[in-house]
């Protein structure tokens, strides 16, 4: 097997965590061309990938002379784990191959230089494009501080997402439902604006395949305007009531800034119009995920409101879109460019 071979077994490793507001990383160790043990980072608190490979490991006296293939550069300071440099050191490998370095640039590239004073020889950028794309959200949080926003809707054919008052029905599909279900899955909180909480009492709980709540569900959050909101609203009185998070005349900016601080590395925005537009406007969205069902609404609500930019070539636009059809609906996701003139609106608090 050649390196990049052993650095997708650390690839699928590291796919198995559940690590917010950590990375999500794997790793696996190699003697002579031969795997000897894998292990994946599977939560904050828990031990970190090199260490799990360093456990699974059938005799420890394996591990030295072995190379070590990680997605991410070896942590060297004090966490809430000891530094895994320190592990790599004592443990005798030979060899580390890193995918790509760590983000935080308090950190980046120190684990690499003490692994290399100490004599152990390191290789970086091993199929980095991949290993980087595992931790979109970690890599934003952790350089600014704020979450990486996903922008979802559902619309139709003229891009509305227009319903008649109080009928309460799904413009997109039950096939389109559960497979926005793995994007609630993904992130750390999903956000709505008031009109959304009123109009559509959501729930807002990540579902299990049979219906039933999932063990872990996502912070709530509702952008609140100066009207009351309605007391019985499920957020306010389910199990999960605990985990919503209400902010009353905050702009946008700020309530991520806020999210940010208490580590909420990802943002789902479920919101109509309004925040979607207030947004896009202030160049908030990293990331757009957009179910297209197959009929047309008209009236006035678009999926997206607010400003608008001042010209086509200054629009945000999908890098590398990716369009895939669910059931009958079409599926448009893919990350967001913003041209350098691209408009921004002013900030303001929602309503």
């Amino acid at each position: 097997m050649q390196e990049e071979d052993f650095m997708r077994l650390a690839l699928d490793q590291a796919r198995q965590g559940r690590t917010s507001p950590n990375p999500r990383v794997g790793a696996v160790i190699v003697q002579e061309g031969t795997l000897l043990s894998a292990g994946y980072h599977r939560g904050a608190g828990l031990p970190h990938a090199e260490i799990e490979a360093l456990r699974a490991l059938p005799d420890p006296a394996l591990a030295r002379g072995a190379t070590l293939y990680v997605t991410l550069e070896p942590c060297s300071t004090q966490g809430r784990t000891p530094p895994c440099v320190d592990a790599i050191l004592k443990a005798g490998l030979r060899r580390v191959v890193v995918g790509t370095i760590d983000p935080n640039p308090a950190h980046a590239g120190r684990g690499l230089e003490l692994l290399r004073a100490a004599g152990v020889e390191v290789s970086c950028g091993v199929l980095e494009p991949e290993c980087r794309a595992l931790n979109p959200e970690f890599n934003h949080w952790i350089v600014h501080r704020t979450p990486w926003v996903l922008a979802k809707a559902g619309l139709s054919l003229d891009g509305r997402i227009t319903r008649p008052p109080g009928e309460g029905q799904w413009l997109t599909s039950e096939a389109s439902r559960t497979d926005a279900m793995q994007l609630r899955d993904r992130v750390d909180a999903i956000l709505i604006g008031a009109n959304t909480l009123r109009a559509d009492n959501p729930r807002l709980t990540l579902r299990n395949p049979d219906g039933s709540p999932s063990n872990r569900q996502p912070w709530r959050v509702v952008l609140a305007g100066s009207q009351p909101l309605p007391p019985d609203a499920h957020l306010f009185t389910d199990a999960f009531r605990d985990k919503t998070l209400v902010f009353t005349q905050r702009a946008l900016p700020e309530v991520l800034r806020q999210l940010g601080e208490r580590q909420i590395t990802s943002v789902l925005i479920e919101g109509g119009s309004r925040v979607l537009g207030e947004a896009f406007d202030q160049r908030l969205v990293h990331e757009v995920c957009f179910y297209l069902a197959p009929l047309l609404c008209g009236g006035p609500d678009p999926a997206v409101g607010g400003l608008g930019v001042a010209s086509t070539p200054s629009a945000p636009i999908l890098r590398n879109p990716d369009y895939r059809r669910i059931g009958d609906d079409l599926r448009c996701s893919g990350t967001v460019e913003y041209p350098a003139e691209s408009f921004a609106a002013p900030s303001g608090p929602a309503s």
